[in-house]
This record gives structure tokens, C-alpha cells and sequence, in this order.
């Protein structure tokens, strides 16, 4: 399996922390939020979860998971065989709520596949969530490397070029708070896993204005991202070309498929407020 199919998971959040920080906010929903976080917990792992597994990565009871996941097999949600739990189909609905509901991603999949169908390499759209970027659109070119990313795949932020494009964007204080906890790992031999390296190469980010990553990733995987930026001049995704090495060398990323990223960025600059 390919690094970009076998990306890690995002760590779970403790109830210790986050949760019971909210304990006295009365219009926190803790119920809500602790459902929330069981759905989460099954992330990386499609062979279903018990409850004593999803017990140890959330930090709840058993009692309080025994009745969220009740809940969520009645309501279609979940499905049990023996111990072990499973998300159905029917989960994708909250995902499409959003998909269906974003102006961003509406606006981008033409812009994505406009990409896709001037360069025949793969174009994708991604948001940073805490330490990861998540796939929110895309536009596959008919390669096999493409197979392995969807609407949905998570990665690290720290090795992608998308992911070095939103921390880029970040203000200072936040990209510090990242850089001390960020404990990078070698997917490749390239791979930045120094902090003090990736800080220099995400300042260089903000100050080329795009960002290239090569077979950090995955050996073979190079790619090229830019900041969507709106009207009022606030970073909302990044786009990306990613490519094999054996098709686009580093000039051609350049020359090439910079301008189709920047021309697809001002593009959705036009539309966002």
C-alpha cells in the first residue's frame, strides 16, 4: 500500500481536554459532541471497531458509548455484527451536506477539471483540519497513481504541498503552536522530518506564493500547490497538480502547471467574497 493510501488517521482528542473544557458552557451540547467524536473514531478502520477500542481512542465510558452507538444504529447510522461496530452508508449524508451546501467546493470542481483537462494530470482541492489537509474536491486524470485520493482522504500537512500552502497561511502565532507539536515522520527518504527544515521551507512558501513537494510524500509523487485566497484577502484551500516524476520534471511544474494553478486560484478569487 502506498503512503497516500495508508496516510495515519488524525489523533483522537482526550475527553480530558477538549470535552470537559466545555463542561461549564451552557450551550455546549456534551452529548452531541461526544457522538461526534465516536463517529470520528472509526477513521482508518473499515473493518468496524468494539467498544472497548473506540473506548480507548475517545477516552469515553463504555456506558456513554454503548448509548451513542445504540442511538446511531437506530437512526441507520451504524451497523453491528456480533461486537464489532461499522459505519453504513448512510454516514455519507453528513459529509454531503456540506459538499453540497460549500460555494467553494461548488465553484472549484470546474475549475479542478478545467486543470485536469489542460495538463491530463490530477488537480484536488484541500482544507486544513488541525494537523491534516482533507480532500473537499477533485478531478482524477485517468492514471493509475491517481486511484489511491478521494473527496474525503485525509494526509499529513507537513510532507503535501497543499498542506504547506495552508500552514503558509497561517498566522504566526498558530504556525508556532503547530511547529512545537508536529512530530514528522519519513515516508520517504526525502521526506523534511526536521522541524527546524520544515519551518524554512513553509516561510519559503509564504514568500514564492506556491509550494512543491517532491517525493516526500510517496517515491514517484511530485506536486505543485497555491492558496485559493477570497476578495477580503482570507487563505480558504489550496489547490494542487500532482504528477509521477517520470511524467513532469521540476521546470515543466514551473513553467507549466504554476500558471494553470494560479489562473484556476484567480478564477475562485472572483467568486468568493
Amino acid at each position: 500500500m502506498s503512503a497516500a493510501q495508508s496516510a495515519p488517521a488524525a489523533p483522537p482528542v482526550q475527553q480530558g481536554s477538549f470535552l470537559s473544557a466545555q463542561v461549564g458552557n451552557p450551550d455546549f451540547v456534551l452529548s452531541l459532541a461526544r457522538g461526534l467524536r465516536v463517529i470520528e473514531s472509526f477513521e482508518g478502520h473499515p473493518d468496524g471497531r468494539t467498544m472497548i477500542e473506540i473506548s480507548q481512542s475517545t477516552g469515553l465510558s463504555r456506558a456513554s458509548i454503548r448509548r451513542i452507538l445504540l442511538t446511531l444504529e437506530l437512526l441507520g447510522y451504524v451497523e453491528r455484527s456480533r461486537q464489532v461496530y461499522r459505519l453504513k452508508a448512510q454516514i455519507l449524508r453528513l459529509g454531503f451536506s456540506y459538499l453540497s451546501s460549500s460555494t467553494i467546493v461548488e465553484a472549484a470542481q470546474p475549475v479542478l477539471e478545467r486543470i485536469t483537462e489542460q495538463l491530463h494530470e490530477s488537480s484536488s482541492m484541500s482544507m486544513l483540519d488541525n494537523d491534516q489537509i482533507i480532500y473537499v474536491a477533485r478531478s482524477a486524470a485517468s492514471r493509475i497513481l491517481a486511484a489511491g485520493l478521494s473527496v474525503g482522504s485525509r494526509l499529513p500537512a507537513y510532507c503535501t504541498s497543499m498542506g504547506r500552502v495552508l500552514l503558509a497561511a497561517l498566522p504566526d502565532a498558530q504556525l508556532q503552536a503547530y511547529l512545537r507539536e508536529v512530530k514528522p515522520k519519513a515516508f520517504t527518504p526525502k521526506t523534511i522530518t526536521r522541524v527546524s527544515a520544515l519551518k524554512k521551507a513553509i516561510l519559503s512558501v509564504r514568500k514564492e506564493g506556491f509550494a512543491i513537494v517532491d517525493e516526500e510524500l510517496e517515491a514517484g509523487l511530485r506536486s505543485i500547490a497555491v492558496p485559493v485566497i477570497t476578495r477580503s484577502n482570507h487563505v480558504v484551500a489550496a489547490i494542487n497538480v500532482g504528477t509521477h516524476v517520470s511524467r513532469i520534471d521540476y521546470a515543466t511544474l514551473i513553467h507549466r502547471c504554476l500558471p494553470a494553478l494560479q489562473e484556476g486560484a484567480r478564477t475562485l478569487r472572483s467568486i468568493l467574497i
